[in-house]
């Protein structure tokens, strides 16, 4: 792979090339990848999404929106000083082709504010709930009209998959879907692969997957464009990450390392005395004591010590990449730059404690089971009007559900199974938690 083609600013539809010293200076294209983000519908809903406790009712806590918005500030962070290091070991790329640093701030910081965009309700429960309603619920009943690849995108519904489908599906008025650049397309794309074979590697790639059959041709052009390095075998779609991707999955593990964490002591999950020793283990190559000794607050000493934490890590993520530029570049780095950090012992004890302290408490397990059955009742619901199991059997319930989700409406003259389905799925997805919940009560009948 190399940077030329990495940092293409192809956008779907597009018949001339877009070359980087033509661009002008007051928008660039990346940073229209950005605005094009953050002023669509699907971003604006993650201020209603989990990020750590579902239907909380606590201000300060993360949304899928705030979590959002943070790892893009810290992935612009880390996209300027790789990109300050690149631009001077390879300066081709800035004296002939006109890239400058702030260009890969930009293209990581637009990625990682869309890295999210595609999970549905209630954070990772709500992907498995989805999943779960295909391999085990009624859902199974759609099995032997699917490919066996089309029925593991049900059965492991992803929500980055999600989020490639929602950047990138034609939509009435507008092919291409908000037309985001192709480099910042490839930032986004954690796992550049197809739903199968399930994890064929251990490699950190090859983890999960990255787009559904129906934006197959889309993510082959994108690969194409970008020159990514194919890794799949017989015929199996898969390719090696684009070298920013990194960079955004880095961003996102600080973020919720530190603020997730963060959040527990607010919420009284975790004890404050003990998170705070926890977090000087991280920071305590570069705290000043006398100036946490200066503060009189927890809450001040808690925010200084999130803010050295972050900063810890941008700059360790960012060396790490630095000096394995080569070896991503080569398609032969095949693991997470947090995997290689000297803080790898620091951040998977934070990672514990959250584990144990907030994503299995009593609160958000309760939740969880609860957006287990609304989505399982959503789901039920649209597939019976969308797919009945008879054409010729009326029903004026069914035609009430068809009434009140005109955004499927266009379904009605779908063929395909899967299409109706993965639709359906990314529907669903596409809720806010609280719009599950009235719409749970809705098709149930109560709460009015």
């Amino acid at each position: 792979m190399n940077w030329e083609q990495l940092l293409s600013l192809k956008r779907s539809g597009d018949t001339n090339k877009r070359l980087r010293k033509e661009q002008d200076e007051t928008r660039l294209g990346f940073e229209v990848d950005y605005d094009r983000i953050i002023f669509s519908s699907a971003f604006r809903s993650l201020q209603d999404k989990t990020q750590v406790i579902p239907l909380s009712k606590t201000d300060f806590v993360h949304t899928r929106l705030t979590h959002s918005l943070e790892v893009s500030v810290v992935g612009r962070s880390l996209g300027r000083l790789t990109g300050k290091k690149i631009l001077e070991k390879h300066p081709h790329l800035s004296n002939i082709h006109g890239y400058q640093m702030n260009d890969f701030g930009a293209i990581v910081a637009a990625a990682a504010l869309a890295h999210d965009i595609g999970n549905p309700p209630f954070g990772h429960s709500g992907e498995k709930a989805i999943g779960e309603y295909f391999l085990n619920g009624n859902g199974k009943r759609f099995k032997s009209q699917l490919s066996d690849k089309e029925y593991q995108d049900l059965v492991k519904f992803e929500g980055n998959a999600n989020g490639f489908k929602i950047l990138t599906e034609d939509r009435p008025g507008t092919p291409g879907g908000l037309r985001i650049s192709y480099a910042t397309l490839g930032a986004f794309m954690k796992y550049p692969k197809e739903s199968l074979p399930h994890k064929p590697t251990k490699n950190i790639a090859d983890k999960k997957f990255g787009f559904f059959q129906s934006e197959k041709e889309t993510m082959l052009d994108v690969a194409e464009e970008l020159g990514l390095s194919k890794t799949g075998k017989d015929g199996d779609i898969s390719f090696s990450r684009h070298p920013l991707a990194f960079l955004v999955e880095a961003a996102d593990d600080i973020c919720y390392t530190i603020i997730d964490f963060e959040d527990g002591i607010n919420l009284g999950l975790i004890d404050e005395d003990y998170a705070l020793e926890y977090l000087i283990k991280l920071v305590k190559d570069n705290i000043s004591t006398p100036k946490y000794n200066s503060l009189q607050s927890t809450a001040d000493r808690l925010s200084y010590l999130r803010s050295l934490a972050i900063n810890t890590l941008i700059r360790e993520a960012a060396e790490i990449f630095l000096a394995n530029e080569e070896a991503i570049l080569a398609g032969e780095f095949h693991q997470a730059l947090f995997d290689k950090s000297k803080y790898e012992a620091q951040i998977k004890d934070i990672i514990k404690i959250s584990v144990e302290k907030i994503y299995q408490s009593e609160e958000v397990i309760n939740k969880e089971i609860a957006g287990y059955k609304m989505l399982e009742t959503l789901l039920d619901t649209y597939t019976s009007a969308f797919l009945p199991e008879r054409e010729d059997l009326d029903s004026n319930f069914n035609d009430l559900v068809l009434k009140s989700v005109p955004k499927l409406k266009h379904l009605q003259a779908e063929t395909s199974v899967y299409q109706k389905l993965i639709q359906v799925c990314s529907y669903t997805a596409s809720l806010t938690d609280g719009f599950t919940v009235s719409s749970f009560k809705r098709y149930q009948g109560s709460g009015f």
